[in-house]
């Protein structure tokens, strides 16, 4: 046998290893979740985390484990994280709205006018995967539209062949437009939890600057800059302001 042959052969042993490990840890933690025994779940479930294994299911059955124990931040954290990759999942949103009336902080979201509205549904009609493959999608039948062409006879054919084929480079100059778009809304949005049963938010990032508000435990933000050992915050309703990193948990940590 080949190095090459024995080195493949260990990596797919070492797989199957590790994914009928997972899946042990898995039916034992599902076990102690019926049991009512949700700290032991936990931990198997975690551990599975550790092996490298990251999943919607996994992040919600944990998201259930922490709301039986009524820890409100770790399971609005995890609900989150399924959501993430699993997004409009209806059980996991149900569970998420159950785990958020345990909030302390009642955040009214900043309103959106029409156009905002308008233009957030279609740059987040496709993720920016989806809006970049079906550009590649469109470039090519431009360029069959435009070699077919040249190819035909017929006027009218050649017309059609024509509109055609700017119709697509348009539409997939759109789509590279809106893959941008959603791309840079997915870089700048960067959630996170809070962990803390309280936190002061200060309106610059030192312990002696003015506390502008609170928030409490679960209450979801969005990360906007980080210096030292300080973030950025913004919340639902606009408010901005710093709090210490070591309160808040990053949903994007996968």
């Amino acid at each position: 046998m080949s190095m090459k042959s024995l080195i493949v052969l260990i990596f797919s042993f070492s797989s199957f290893i590790g994914f009928s490990q997972n899946n042990d840890l898995f039916t034992k933690a599902t076990e102690h979740y019926n049991q009512g025994e949700f700290s032991k779940a936990i931990e198997n479930y975690e551990q599975i985390l550790k092996n490298g294994k990251h999943s919607s299911e996994l992040y919600f059955n944990l998201g259930n484990c922490h709301y039986k124990l009524n820890a409100i931040g770790p399971s609005i954290y995890y609900y989150e994280k399924a959501l993430l990759l699993s997004p409009n999942d209806s059980e996991i949103l149900n569970n998420l709205g159950y785990a958020q009336n345990m909030r302390l902080d009642a955040i009214d979201k900043l309103p959106k006018t029409e156009i905002a509205q308008a233009y957030s549904s279609l740059v987040n009609l496709l993720s920016f995967d989806q809006w970049a493959y079906s550009s590649v999608v469109l470039v090519v039948l431009f360029v069959l539209g435009y070699l077919t062409y040249f190819f035909l006879r017929n006027a009218n054919q050649k017309r059609i062949a024509f509109i055609g084929s700017i119709f697509s480079l348009a539409l997939g100059t759109l789509c590279v437009l809106m893959a941008y778009l959603q791309y840079q809304e997915f870089k700048n949005f960067n959630p996170a939890i809070v962990f803390s049963k309280e936190v002061k938010i200060s309106s610059e990032p030192n312990d002696n600057s003015e506390v502008i508000f609170s928030l409490h435990e679960g209450t979801k933000v969005n990360v906007m800059d980080q210096l030292n050992e300080w973030s950025k915050i913004r919340i639902a309703d606009g408010q901005t302001g710093w709090m210490k990193n070591n309160n808040i948990k990053l949903l994007k940590s996968f």
